[in-house]
């Protein structure tokens, strides 16, 4: 069954195209080692709520916009696989080199976890 990693971040609004970049660049990286799929959400009509919301989720600023993400995965064990080469001390990939592909956002606020789909339709 498949396995999903999931993304939430705030990216100020004027970098979009720099995370377009951005991503196009590093998300190759994940279907180079297995991913089936990676999508990147742009905000187009997230509503604001009265106790949460993903804008507060990730602190988002008036200025910023909330990308939501995942990857999907053929399975939980090509993922683990990924991660760990990708946290590996051999690892040395530029696509993911902070200093050639710049994360045009606060990193300290992306929100992230695995998931095993539980329904699909």
């Amino acid at each position: 069954m498949s396995y999903i990693d999931g993304f939430l971040m705030a990216v100020p609004t004027a970098n979009k195209q720099k995370f377009i970049e951005h991503a196009k660049l590093g998300d190759s990286v994940f279907i180079d080692l297995g991913a089936t799929r990676v999508v990147e959400c742009w905000a187009d009509d997230v509503p604001e709520g009265k106790v949460t919301d993903f804008g507060k989720s990730v602190q988002a600023k008036a200025d910023e916009s909330v990308v939501f993400s995942w990857i999907e995965w053929p399975d939980k064990a090509t993922r683990d696989k990924a991660m760990k080469t990708m946290t590996s001390d051999e690892f040395n990939d530029e696509r993911m080199d902070p200093k050639k592909n710049p994360m045009p956002f606060d990193g300290k606020r992306l929100v992230y976890g695995g998931f095993e789909p539980i329904v699909e339709l």
